[in-house]
């Protein structure tokens, strides 16, 4: 019983550091897709939970059953053999863009809160990733194991000193926007993430025990999600202009809890750093079924893809990319949700 609910964290760790990557721990993604549309995008982040913890079990229970080695995998089941390769081209380009938008942040956050070259950050990032993933899925669930603690901890505490005891009134009523579209920009989100998230989940899911653990790692994952994006949402709720910032929630805690601000911008980090290790376990997955390479090697030239195209910019990567991604996932989560779960074979 001991070892299945350590399993379950572990899984549940996991599904929170493959979505809280550069855009979410940041605050970047959360205030454009829930705190520009005011207080109605609270109820948005309700609705992108219900999708992370129930789809989520879903597409892991379907990962255990299949017995999915890759996303590839799922995709085959979910659109059928003629379709699905095209599928896998899709998923592989948005996972190099979104693992661009990774290397990107930690640039971003090296440069706007540490005023050091972002080259730094992203070389830093380069290195540390190819440490940790010569482990392979040891590596990757050593680091979440780490971080995702730890991001709990601190938005918790950020959450209190902003929110909770602050003095400080909203900013957030000034950003409302059009009827509707709050709920679009919800869905979308649930669904850009958890598309993403197969590439780490399906294998990861596959390699479990039993389907209660999968069940019990799928909800407290869910769970923690939708608590990380509540309190963030509160906290970003106290900041004037954050829409003008890259890194808005380091910049609340230096307003806020100055003190941790160095530790906080670490657990950030972090959070980008296992968002870009699980896209790049689930890159190298996809490209060694085409290109019989070592590990290390599909992983290094797939850095250098990711290290080009992240010298757009952070925030025009994350503006523009997340939001067409989020609407192409959109029909990820409806094949979801339309197919049964298929009998197991082995329970």
């Amino acid at each position: 019983m001991k070892r299945s609910n350590e399993s379950a964290f572990q899984l549940a760790f996991v599904y929170v550091g493959t979505v809280v990557g550069a855009g979410f721990a940041t605050g970047k993604e959360i205030v454009e897709f829930f705190v520009r549309f005011g207080w109605i995008g609270l109820v948005g982040i309700i609705i992108s939970g219900v999708i992370f913890t129930g789809l989520g079990a879903k597409m892991m229970l379907i990962s255990k059953r299949i017995k999915a080695s890759s996303y590839q995998d799922m995709n085959r089941f979910l659109f059928g053999a003629a379709a699905s390769p095209s599928i896998n081209v899709v998923m592989f380009f948005i996972l190099l863009g979104v693992t661009s938008v990774m290397l990107s942040g930690a640039g971003a956050i090296f440069e706007e809160q540490l005023g050091i070259s972002k080259e730094y950050g992203v070389l830093l990032t380069i290195v540390l990733s190819v440490v940790v993933l010569y482990k392979g899925s040891k590596g990757l669930f050593g680091v979440n194991v780490l971080v995702v603690p730890m991001l709990l901890f601190f938005s918790f505490i950020v959450f209190f000193d902003s929110f909770v005891f602050s003095s400080s009134e909203s900013h957030v009523l000034a950003l409302q926007m059009g009827d509707g579209e709050w709920i679009l920009s919800a869905v979308s989100y649930g669904a850009f993430n958890l598309a993403l998230s197969q590439a780490v989940l399906v294998p990861v899911a596959n390699e479990m025990t039993s389907e209660a653990v999968i069940k019990k790692g799928a909800v407290l994952g869910g769970v923690m999600l939708t608590l990380i994006l509540f309190v963030c949402f509160l906290s970003l709720s106290s900041l004037k202009l954050l829409e003008s910032f890259d890194i808005p929630m380091a910049q609340v805690v230096y307003q806020v809890a100055n003190s941790i601000h160095l530790i906080y911008l670490f657990v950030i980090f972090g959070e980008v750093f296992t968002s870009v290790i699980g896209n790049l376990y689930g890159l190298e997955r996809q490209v060694r079924t085409y290109i019989r390479l070592k590990s290390i090697y599909t992983i290094s030239l797939i850095l250098i893809c990711c290290y080009i195209i992240s010298k757009i910019g952070y925030g025009t990567l994350i503006s523009t990319v997340y939001p067409i991604f989020g609407y192409v996932s959109i029909l990820f989560i409806i094949f979801l949700c339309l197919k049964k779960v298929p009998t197991s074979v082995d329970r």
